[in-house]
């Protein structure tokens, strides 16, 4: 499967965690900012990106305890300028405002001061 249709394919079964967590980001609800969700960037796709900022934000579950492979995939986009956020899902579905507290501190960090 192309990586384009993958990603149309991980949008129409996003996790609870992922829907929940995308019901705050999207539309610019969230401190009127764009974020994408399941986005292709290089050879991954990840949950959600802030492009401006370059913070990606993933939810996980169970199958990424310890995984030799998110490693690589962090360490990848780190040396591509973004800044890797990851959130248990329970974590999301239990601590929404510590979670958006997180992504916002992230953000402020990244974007540039409004004039």
């Amino acid at each position: 499967m192309q990586q384009r249709d993958f990603a149309k394919a991980l949008r129409r079964r996003m996790s609870d965690a992922e829907c929940h967590l995308w019901f705050h980001l999207r539309a610019h609800r969230f401190a009127e900012q764009k974020f994408r969700r399941q986005q292709p960037i290089g050879p991954y796709v990840v949950d959600f990106v802030h492009f401006a900022a370059r913070v990606i934000v993933e939810a996980d579950g169970g199958q990424h305890c310890e995984s030799a492979s998110d490693a690589r995939r962090d360490a990848w986009l780190k040396a591509q300028g973004f800044t890797v956020l990851r959130f248990w899902n329970d974590e999301i579905l239990l601590r929404t405002p510590q979670v958006l507290e997180a992504i916002e501190q992230a953000l402020r960090e990244r974007l540039p001061p409004l004039p």
